[in-house]
């Protein structure tokens, strides 16, 4: 057991709790204004070294700083550059300045909570969360460390996430988008598979399946902060994706005159980027086809992706197909990014339960 002692200060009596580590070297805390305060704490440190759940307030006095630097190099060994950058961003803007030379010890947990209220008053919910995710992912280690017996940060009420409305485009105005198109290839392409845009420039003329009317989707290429990063697909599986017949001419057309190596759409040796979202040929496609259709909606290239999942389904597509088609992680993704699509499915669920029912006991209504 420890000991307690008293002392004396300019503001009183204060008293000093001593005690062994598990390693048997003396340790204390002082500053207690009661003696039964210092008995209480010292309980509760004997406690928890008879439970194995001591931790010692030195390694407490790590600080965000020294936790980021291997936090962050182990996140860019296991993460996209494109999920990377984020993380990169919401640490330096956002929780270096703050928290990066506090001691993870001296951290509470009202005073996380202030920073996120803070946060939301002036930001999105995406930065809020990204940014608090990144300071809980921090803290985590130090307890997994045992420098900290609880995460200071979790429990924190966070603000929720509005989802961005979806477009989606008709086979009508597919087909006057790429009218109205520079790459009406490229519009068709990706309207009509769903791929991301990084994987559809990145596809190559070897991974075309003519005779099965399928891509191999196996790079993407990504821009990320200036610079263009190729590599594996965002699931990191490859997949095989059809592509409907009336494509097949458009796509014979993109492989004149190319290696196997070369890439399928552009000239073949250097990646289509993104197209910029006001002056780009993808926006002035969009100006083109709503002075022709004022209800035109404004779309993006991500929004044929959209697109794509939506004719899947209304053409009678299961969402396990869809999901494939998406290279999505699970069938359950799909279904939480799409549940608007999927709402006719229940009205022909009481539909075929209404038909079975009368096959079975006639039209009787009300009737046990």
């Amino acid at each position: 057991m420890g000991s307690i002692h008293g002392y004396q200060t300019p503001n009183g009596k204060r008293y000093v709790a001593r005690y062994r580590k598990p390693d048997n070297s003396q340790a204390g805390k002082r500053g207690f204004t009661t003696k039964r305060a210092a008995e209480l704490w010292l309980a509760s440190v004997e406690i928890s070294k008879s439970q194995n759940d001591y931790v010692d307030p030195s390694d407490a006095r790590i600080t965000v700083n020294e936790l980021a630097v291997d936090w962050l190099q182990d996140q860019a060994a296991v993460l996209k550059p494109s999920a990377m950058h984020p993380l990169e961003s919401a640490w330096r803007i956002h929780v270096q300045p703050k928290w990066g030379q506090r001691e993870v010890g001296t951290l509470r947990h009202s005073e996380v909570r202030a920073w996120v209220t803070e946060m939301t008053r002036e930001r999105g919910a995406v930065t809020v969360i990204r940014a608090y995710g990144v300071l809980a992912s921090l803290l985590d280690i130090a307890v997994r460390d045992r420098r900290l017996r609880e995460n200071p940060a979790r429990g924190v009420k966070l603000p929720k996430k509005k989802p961005k409305a979806r477009m989606y485009l008709s086979h009508a105005q597919v087909n006057e988008l790429a009218e109205q198109s520079a790459h009406p290839a490229l519009v068709y392409f990706l309207a009509y598979t769903g791929l991301r845009w990084g994987e559809v420039t990145a596809l190559r003329v070897r991974n075309v399946d003519l005779a099965r009317r399928r891509v191999n989707v196996q790079e993407n290429a990504v821009l990320v902060n200036g610079t263009l990063h190729v590599g594996t697909p965002k699931s990191h599986v490859s997949r095989a994706v059809p592509y409907p017949d009336f494509l097949e001419d458009l796509i014979r057309g993109q492989l004149i005159g190319k290696s196997p190596d070369s890439l399928l759409f552009g000239d073949g040796e250097r990646y289509m980027l993104l197209p910029n979202s006001r002056d780009g040929w993808f926006a002035a496609a969009v100006r083109r086809a709503q002075r022709l259709e004022p209800e035109f909606p404004k779309v993006s290239p991500h929004d044929l992706r959209h697109t794509a999942a939506s004719l899947a389904i209304s053409a009678g597509a299961n969402v396990k197909a869809v999901q494939r088609m998406l290279g999505h992680a699970s069938a359950s993704m799909t279904l939480d990014t799409y549940t608007d699509l999927f709402d006719d499915d229940l009205n022909l669920v009481a539909t075929a339960l209404g038909k079975a029912r009368q096959e079975v006991v006639g039209d009787a209504r009300g009737q046990h």
